[in-house]
């Protein structure tokens, strides 16, 4: 896959892609990440990316040609990587969810713009760049960081990544729940002990309790997530309750 984000501080990107899963990922081939700096498609001698909004109020806005050249610089040099998903890091996109992070995985090209000041001229929204995705109900200074973490959660859902293909399907949301508690050695810490089960090698027993705590912790921490969960007749089994039955109506008395 290949990754082009789009900022006017691509320096605040560089030391994050030398560390970790995106590092082994990039050294693998498997995650081509470019950093594309909106100032060099500027035409003054200044670098200028921004200026006052029209209509008067605080901040700057990011002006729309250096970005209309960058995009389409990138979709000029696509090559074999084909048309870019373009995507505007910005507090009014679409929230960012693991589902969404699965769906980006698939692509083949990636662009991430970074919204900076006010945000950007709302005619790169209205036609360059639509598709918008926020990382949460609050305000940063720049979309750097929300690119950088919509790059990890994509990057790792990359086929090969991770190494081991089963890892990404226990990862919390991946079914609308959160993932069960997870424990190693020492089996007793400071009088904390692990739980028995996790030491009894009976694995289909392992699997049921660690199912039972991903619905408990799910119901306790999220239950947004719960709720938006369907329950299957065994996890009904496990949490000790039973399916609602469906009452018949009673027929009207007609006389």
């Amino acid at each position: 896959m290949r990754v082009d984000i789009l900022t006017i501080f691509p320096e605040m990107l560089r030391s994050p892609l030398e560390h970790s899963i995106l590092k082994r990922a990039r050294e693998s081939g498997r995650l081509d990440v470019r950093l594309v700096d909106i100032r060099e498609f500027s035409t003054d001698r200044h670098r200028t990316v921004d200026d006052m909004p029209y209509g008067g109020g605080a901040g700057m806005v990011m002006k729309p040609e250096p970005i209309f050249r960058s995009v389409e610089q990138i979709i000029a040099d696509a090559g074999d990587a084909g048309p870019a998903r373009i995507v505007l890091m910005t507090p009014q996109g679409e929230p960012f969810s693991q589902e969404r992070a699965r769906e980006l995985a698939q692509e083949d090209h990636l662009a991430l713009l970074c919204g900076r000041y006010e945000g950007v001229d709302e005619r790169v929204r209205e036609h360059l760049v639509p598709d918008g995705l926020s990382i949460g109900d609050y305000v940063l200074t720049g979309g750097e960081l929300p690119a950088l973490v919509v790059l990890d959660a994509v990057a790792r859902l990359i086929p090969g990544v991770l190494g081991d293909e089963e890892s990404p399907r226990h990862d919390s949301f991946t079914d609308d729940l959160l993932e069960h508690p997870q424990y190693t050695r020492p089996a007793d810490f400071r009088g904390w002990t692990v739980p028995e089960i996790l030491l009894s090698g009976h694995h289909e027993e392992v699997a049921r309790w660690r199912r039972r705590q991903s619905l408990l912790r799910t119901l306790q921490r999220r239950p947004d997530l719960f709720r938006r969960h369907h329950l299957t007749e065994e996890e009904l089994t496990l949490l000790g309750l039973e399916r609602p039955r469906r009452r018949k109506g009673r027929p009207r008395d007609n006389a």
